[in-house]
């Protein structure tokens, strides 16, 4: 084992991190977006919106991520009016395709989770809120959604620990993450055990900073546990 060269290598393998890290955080974002959309969609007495949403939850998450990377990667690009369509520039480009594949998967699994946690709110509450004349959307917006995520992060805090290891295939379509300046890194030293153990460090690194941050949320949104820590 060379501690030299996994030293060495620690400044490139920083640069790829920017990278995840962009790629984890803005797919986060967008995959929250529309998984609170695909739970709208779920729970809608449309039977259209309930069966589409289903559908789009059962490909996404019966499929593997590689493949779906694959698909919109090196599928996308075999249509001719996508490739002369406005949104080329952006789908020929290999972040974009990975920030859609990952996008499009967590919001798969997002959206079980908060339905399960839509799931357990007290009937009660709801039909007190239509007992007061609230419509369907304000309902979601201030009693549903709010105790869905409440309820529902420590099941999301696994969810992003997942994405952010997930974020490694993006390096399959040439994107220069961490694992892509790693394996870069590796085909130039000829130590890939060496390069490769150190990213395996850097992501450890990287989830325990994420585990944290989310228990910190975990507490925030949880009024008996800091109660119960101030009493403490």
């Amino acid at each position: 084992m060379n501690f030299q060269v996994m030293v060495d290598s620690i400044p490139q393998l920083l640069s790829g991190v920017v990278m995840t890290l962009k790629l984890v955080a803005v797919s986060s974002l967008l995959g929250f977006v529309l998984a609170l959309l695909v739970t709208w969609a779920r729970l809608s007495r449309n039977p259209v919106a309930k069966s589409a949403a289903y559908g789009y939850v059962f490909f996404l998450r019966g499929t593997p991520l590689l493949i779906q990377l694959f698909l919109i990667y090196y599928g996308l690009s075999q249509f001719p009016e996508i490739r002369s369509s406005l949104l080329w520039p952006y789908l020929r480009e290999p972040f974009f395709c990975a920030l859609i594949a990952f996008s499009l998967n967590t919001s798969a699994y997002v959206s079980e989770v908060m339905r399960g946690a839509v799931a357990a709110i007290p009937i009660g509450q709801i039909e007190a809120a239509k007992a007061v004349g609230m419509s369907r959307f304000t309902r979601f917006t201030r009693i549903i959604v709010p105790q869905a995520v409440q309820a529902g992060l420590p099941a999301y805090s696994n969810e992003v620990i997942l994405l952010v290891k997930a974020s490694s295939l993006a390096s399959t379509v040439t994107l220069l993450d961490l694992t892509g300046v790693a394996r870069s890194i590796a085909s130039e030293t000829y130590m890939p055990v060496e390069v490769l153990t150190m990213a395996g460090m850097i992501y450890l690194i990287l989830n325990y900073i994420f585990t944290q941050i989310l228990r910190g949320l975990e507490w925030l949104m949880s009024p008996r546990r800091r109660v119960a820590s101030s009493e403490g």
